[in-house]
């Protein structure tokens, strides 16, 4: 059974922030509601109500909604117009496809002074000889009945014809209550067929009293291995046979002539529920037959696994002293999926559920290793170092000297260690001579004698200017 609570209004009031209490528009068509409850004390705003396609039976628990404006409750199993009263500024009422046959209910509907529009079209009452009259003469604010616009002649020549109109409507009511209640005693002469049948069936099938089957703990163990043989292809087509009675009472469920009633509607939803119950548990039978994956062997060997099937790549970073993984994960899968477990001589990645292993050529350091996921691309990248040491050149221990007592020299070796460094011969130096750069300095300094140009006539030798340089 479909139930209104606080979680599914909350799921369908997004566009409100999951507001539930300020929400003017609420949907809740096809979710198998079959009572309307607790919407007037949560939501008491609501101006837009849609409800269609349920398996609501009556109206109710909606007088407190002031300001709804429009209420759909098309397609489902009410057979009455009441409880509307309270809402005052209802605008427009869908009935479409209902089992509403009682028309003189409309009657409550008087009270709803701003009630524009009305549709009824598709259930019994439609069928009556002078429904639309007998409407139009009763509500006199309606503007618009299934769709169509009522005129002003329409409504006089009704309101002059209503005193006829209405004992025609209340006679046809008579025999439709009648019809009604033969109808409710089939379903339930029907529902209680089904629930023996089911009896019978329980009580036929092996292990009804709750047993699974018969005792074969106190069988001699001779006698189950003679009979292993057999046990196996019998529990087997016990199963076969199971399946194929379920599939022919399907089969004549859906071919079986029934007639559109409530209680019709109601054994379609609990068949269709029963169904998919069905399906269900043996969607898990089959995912608890599927044996686990060996990842670790008995005798602690790690095994090569790609579940996901993903392509990989594996590098030696011998630069580095380090082992590169490098996983192409999908690029748009969120990174909360992706679980990494670096262990000394494996690696292993579970890929939303699914194991990733490999086995490292050698010895890495789990603590110090990293993962990073690519913004572009979405690969994992694994970095794990090596255990070994890194060897960077050959190393010389200094000496240190250390004075005695008696003025002599004592050399010791230190602890520490220190890189070892080129010498160069300082006789094989070639460093440039500062003194005769300076001297050559100097004689540049001086301002050599030039004779004035045979070109510059003008040319006159000022000795306040400074020479060039």
């Amino acid at each position: 059974m479909g139930r209104i609570t606080e979680d599914l209004i909350r799921r369908n009031a997004e566009h409100n922030d999951c507001v539930i209490f300020s929400l003017e528009e609420l949907s809740l068509h096809q979710q198998e509601i079959e009572r309307l409850e607790h919407i007037d004390k949560w939501c008491r705003d609501l101006k837009i109500l849609y409800l269609q396609n349920n398996l609501i039976g009556k109206i109710e628990n909606v007088s407190k909604l002031k300001k709804l404006e429009y209420l759909n409750l098309a397609l489902n199993n009410i057979e009455k117009i009441e409880n509307l009263e309270g809402c005052e500024v209802l605008t427009k009422l869908d009935l479409t496809v209902n089992f509403i046959g009682e028309l003189s209910s409309v009657k409550s509907l008087t009270h709803n002074i701003h009630l524009k529009e009305l549709f009824l079209m598709g259930n019994p009452c439609a069928d009556f000889d002078g429904y639309r009259q007998f409407v139009v003469a009763t509500l006199q604010q309606l503007k618009w009945l299934d769709g169509k616009e009522i005129d002003r002649s329409e409504r006089i020549q009704a309101l002059q014809n209503y005193s006829v109109i209405e004992q025609q409507i209340r006679d046809q009511e008579k025999a439709y209550h009648l019809r009604r209640a033969q109808e409710k005693e089939e379903a339930l002469r029907k529902l209680a067929e089904h629930c023996e049948n089911e009896g019978k069936k329980r009580r036929s099938s092996p292990g009804f009293d709750g047993l699974p089957y018969p005792d074969t703990h106190a069988t001699p163990p001779s006698t189950l291995e003679s009979k292993g043989h057999v046990q196996v292809p019998e529990i087997q087509e016990a199963h076969d046979t199971k399946r194929l009675n379920e599939s022919e009472d399907d089969l004549e469920f859906w071919n079986k002539p029934s007639v559109f009633t409530p209680e019709s509607r109601l054994e379609t939803l609990r068949h269709m529920e029963k169904q998919r119950k069905e399906q269900e548990k043996l969607s898990e039978k089959k995912k608890g037959v599927k044996p686990p994956r060996t990842l670790i062997t008995e005798s602690g060997k790690a095994l090569n696994v790609n579940e996901p099937k993903l392509d990989f790549f594996l590098k030696d970073d011998e630069k580095h002293n380090q082992i590169i993984l490098d996983l192409a994960v999908y690029r748009y899968m969120d990174t909360s999926l992706i679980e990494v477990d670096v262990q000394p001589m494996y690696v292993r990645v579970m890929v939303k559920g699914k194991p990733f292993q490999l086995v490292l050529p050698a010895e890495v350091k789990p603590d110090s290793s990293s993962a990073k996921r690519s913004q572009t691309t979405g690969h994992l990248v694994i970095s794990m170092p090596k255990v070994e040491e890194v060897i960077t050149g050959s190393r010389r221990t200094p000496k240190s000297v250390k004075t005695t007592s008696d003025g002599s020299r004592e050399q010791t070796h230190t602890s520490s260690k220190q890189i070892e460094k080129l010498e160069v011969d300082p006789s094989k130096h070639s460093f440039p001579d500062v003194t005769s750069i300076v001297q050559e300095k100097k004689h540049m300094s001086r301002r050599p004698e030039t004779a004035p140009s045979e070109e510059a006539s003008d040319f006159e030798d000022n000795p306040e200017v400074p020479p060039l340089i």
